[in-house]
């Protein structure tokens, strides 16, 4: 486990081009040990592109990007498997595996080829299992289980990996109020543990309820990075999401109130 406060990934200036059309023009973003950075911006805006950039999953054009210190462009495979487990948007389901299977089989992103289980590695996978609360459920099939229970099996599943850092794409996109809270839940849980968190978020709301910081991207480049409360003002607000809106936070619970429709004749 890291330092407290101790950097763990550093980005300035990324770009990635994909099939000729450039989608990030300039991303801006660091993360310390027991921090977690939310990353928003509305739909388009290169959020994805950038987290998948500093996770070595997109190739940058341009720009620097280090783990640690060591420069992503010189880093391969299992190195980067020991510095970042990524999580995306989507896990496929198939059919006839269970949750202790699956959460095995990220681990063996750390295995050397033909390599075997060894009983740290069943240690691993029994950890991540317990710290993503899933060990209760972990001879279902994945095919049995909810969103929010799929998306705690995805966590688990890069937690297998012992990273540093827990990179998420978009994690409660898909879910339900009650699940959604539960795993923003847990995701903060994890950085107050000790982990960097870097996760992509749509509600902005829940983003300034669970985050140390904020990075708005907005038209394939950071806009601004700091407090919730201190980039995520009405002004911008309105200039970015075209919406006449303001955050609030008030005894730990975070509200968007916006103004839905226009004023009438």
């Amino acid at each position: 486990m890291a330092a407290a406060g101790e950097m763990l990934l550093e980005a300035r200036g990324v770009e990635v081009t994909i099939d000729g059309i450039q989608i990030l023009r300039g991303g801006d973003l660091d993360l310390r040990a027991g921090e977690l950075v939310a990353i928003v911006g509305p739909n388009g805006a290169g959020k994805s592109t950038l987290v998948r950039a500093v996770s070595g999953l997109h190739r940058p054009s341009a720009g620097a990007v280090s783990w640690s210190g060591r420069e992503l462009a010189k880093m391969r495979g299992r190195e980067l498997a020991k510095v970042r487990a990524f999580v995306p948007q989507r896990m496929p389901v198939p059919a006839g595996v269970t949750v202790q299977e699956a959460v095995t089989i990220g681990r063996s992103a750390l295995l050397r080829p033909l390599g075997r289980m060894t009983g740290a590695d069943r240690a691993g996978v029994d950890a991540a299992l317990a710290r993503a609360g899933v060990s209760h459920f972990a001879d279902r099939a994945l095919t049995t289980l909810s969103g929010g229970e799929l998306q705690r099996v995805q966590i688990a599943i890069g937690l297998a990996q012992e990273a540093p850092v827990l990179i998420a794409d978009e994690p409660t996109s898909q879910l339900d109020l009650g699940a959604a809270i539960d795993v923003a839940g847990l995701l903060r849980k994890l950085a107050d543990e000790g982990l960097g968190a870097l996760v992509v978020v749509h509600d902005l709301a829940l983003a300034a309820a669970v985050a140390d910081r904020v990075v708005v991207v907005h038209e394939g480049r950071t806009e601004a990075t700091g407090l919730p409360n201190e980039v995520l003002t009405p002004g911008r607000l309105s200039r970015i999401w075209g919406a006449d809106a303001r955050l609030t936070a008030e005894h730990g619970r975070t509200a968007l109130h916006v103004a839905w429709l226009g004023p009438t004749a």
